[in-house]
């Protein structure tokens, strides 16, 4: 535990941006769970983009309802690595089992508008896997996907992309069942 038992939640979220910290701080934080998820939010707003990246990470594991709104923001941070851990957070259902799953209304914009304009291929790959959720569900979203497939600049994107799209690996094994 190097000596975090007695930190308050606050000090451990500045951990995040030590090299020499972080990865205690993350996990005593990810221990402490919901009892340190206000601190995790205020780290969201930190001036060191690391501590922002590392607070996503967190809620990609302890998101709570109170705290999607503030993750999905942050899928418009102006550091690359902050909206990549974002749009997994969001992408990412593994990590956070049924609890708290955010649905199309919320989520599907910012990750349209990312797959098809974010600087950052790595970014639009994330946005990607984001909107393939929606595949099944949402003809923009599979029209989105389609562009991306065939037209991005990253050969990456464009591989990503076709996974989610009709035809591509994923999107043929998540179908849902016919009637």
């Amino acid at each position: 535990m190097l000596g975090f038992a007695r930190t308050d939640n606050e000090a451990l979220v500045s951990c995040l941006g030590d090299p020499q910290r972080k990865v205690a701080a993350y996990r005593e934080l990810l221990r402490r769970g919901q009892n340190a998820l206000s601190a995790i939010r205020a780290g969201l707003r930190d001036e060191n983009p690391v501590v922002r990246e590392g607070c996503c990470r967190l809620l990609d594991h302890l998101v709570d309802t109170e705290s999607m709104g503030e993750l999905i923001c942050m899928a418009d941070d102006p550091d690359a690595r902050v909206r990549i851990a974002a749009f997994h957070a969001l992408a990412c259902d593994r990590c956070k089992g049924d609890s708290c799953v955010p649905g199309p209304d919320r989520v599907l914009e910012p990750a349209l508008h990312h797959l098809a304009s974010d600087p950052d291929p790595h970014v639009r790959a994330r946005a990607a896997e984001l909107v393939g959720k929606f595949a099944h569900a949402d003809a923009r979203a599979v029209a989105a996907l389609k562009t991306a497939h065939a037209k991005d600049p990253s050969p990456a994107v464009r591989k990503k992309a076709g996974w989610f799209t009709p035809g591509g690996a994923i999107y043929e094994r998540t179908a849902p069942p016919a009637p």
